[in-house]
């Protein structure tokens, strides 16, 4: 179990979590001749459709854990809510990539920002919030307008609420629900990007282009590549993202989202340690996607190329399309630049992730505006 060994094509790599990043890892994985075992919850999974085997257990079943990491040759995470024991427990049998210490950071948001801070990455000001005494501390040091963010992880802006001048503390202490709260300071962005690189056990470091994302009620929307900003700030940004992945020793992939100030400052958001939501467009636009440079990475290969073949852009397809029966997948893809993914999930709900559409162009904004026209053509009647 040393930890630069190489796993060869041939081997099997465990994931724990097994939603849509876990199919398109599994996907990446099978098509250069690995075998691919899944763990969660859940049976007729995105990601167990493509597996060899899908595993149905709960993340604090150590002895069912234990059992499942002795069959692979490493595992890894497609989403970071797995407790962190789970990972210690599969690292006493088998690899764990990213390995557990990076997980039980990231899942939590106070962990992760004072781990930034302390290795003197820039973040937004934020304040620790156990009681309300901490929280109108917080406001009167840090300001308002805020955020207050429930500490353990969330995703897609839950566990969120804007603090606003007039706002009632008390109340919004009390919607924590006792839970540990974050409090953020509000930070005027430009706009906002993230750098999805990757980093194997041997050292060697690849980020892919910067990219550019644009949200709707909390969860992405678009996602174009390159982003629009300056090559000094990209080049920042890459070099942020290695400095991250160096002092946390991550050896897999993980995302870097950002946020670029009116003033043109790069500032930390979170951290993903996992494939991520704005590297889809990978699939499609670039040498190696960031499912394959997943698989590289944990296997102990070289990493491939991340260069960019074309302006790209990504849309997100949420359950809402499916509101008024089946979307017109043939209108969509009446733009032969259009790449369809779907990710074989049951049912549609309002807000679900249930695929997303790729287009390249001649620049972003070209490719950007056609993956915004195929998903409207989606709906038409």
């Amino acid at each position: 179990m040393g930890s630069n060994k190489t796993i060869l094509p041939g081997g099997t790599i465990g994931i724990l979590g097994s939603g849509q990043l876990g199919r398109m890892l599994a996907l990446a994985a099978r098509e250069m001749g690995y075998r691919v075992h899944v763990y969660s919850p859940g049976t007729d999974t995105p990601a167990g459709h493509i597996a060899d085997r899908e595993i149905c257990g709960a993340y604090d079943d150590a002895e069912k854990i234990r059992d499942f990491a002795s069959q692979v040759d490493v595992v890894t995470f497609e989403f970071e809510n797995v407790a962190s024991a789970a990972s210690d427990t599969a690292a006493e049998v088998t690899l764990v990539r990213p390995a557990g210490a990076v997980l039980h950071i990231t899942q939590q948001r106070l962990r992760e920002k004072n781990a930034l801070k302390k290795h003197g990455f820039p973040v937004p000001g934020f304040a620790e919030v156990d009681s309300l005494n901490d929280l109108k501390q917080a406001a009167e040091t840090l300001g308002i307008p805020a955020v207050l963010k429930t500490a353990s992880f969330g995703y897609d802006g839950k566990g969120q609420q804007k603090v606003m001048p007039g706002d009632s503390l008390d109340t919004i202490f009390a919607n924590l629900g006792g839970a540990q709260g974050i409090y953020e300071a509000f930070v005027d962005f430009e706009k906002e990007v993230s750098v999805v690189a990757a980093r194997n056990s041997l050292g060697e470091f690849k980020a892919f282009p910067v990219f550019e994302n644009v949200h709707a009620n909390h969860i992405l929307d678009v996602t174009f590549a390159p982003a629009d900003i300056g090559a000094a700030l990209a080049k920042q940004a890459g070099e942020l993202a290695a400095g991250i992945f160096e002092a946390l020793d991550v050896v897999g992939v993980m995302a870097v989202e950002l946020f670029v100030t009116k003033t043109g400052e790069l500032l930390v958001n979170e951290l993903a340690p996992r494939t991520h939501n704005s590297g889809h467009l990978t699939i499609d636009a670039c040498v190696t996607s960031q499912f394959e440079q997943q698989v590289r990475a944990i296997c102990g290969l070289p990493l491939g190329s991340t260069e960019l073949k074309a302006p790209a852009a990504m849309a997100n397809l949420l359950g809402d399309l499916w509101a008024g029966g089946e979307p017109d997948w043939a209108a969509a893809l009446g733009d032969s630049n259009v790449k369809l993914h779907l990710y074989g999930k049951a049912e549609a709900r309002a807000g679900r992730k249930m695929g997303h559409l790729n287009v390249t162009g001649e620049t972003t904004g070209d490719a950007a505006g056609r993956a915004r026209a195929a998903r409207a053509r989606l709906k038409q009647a």
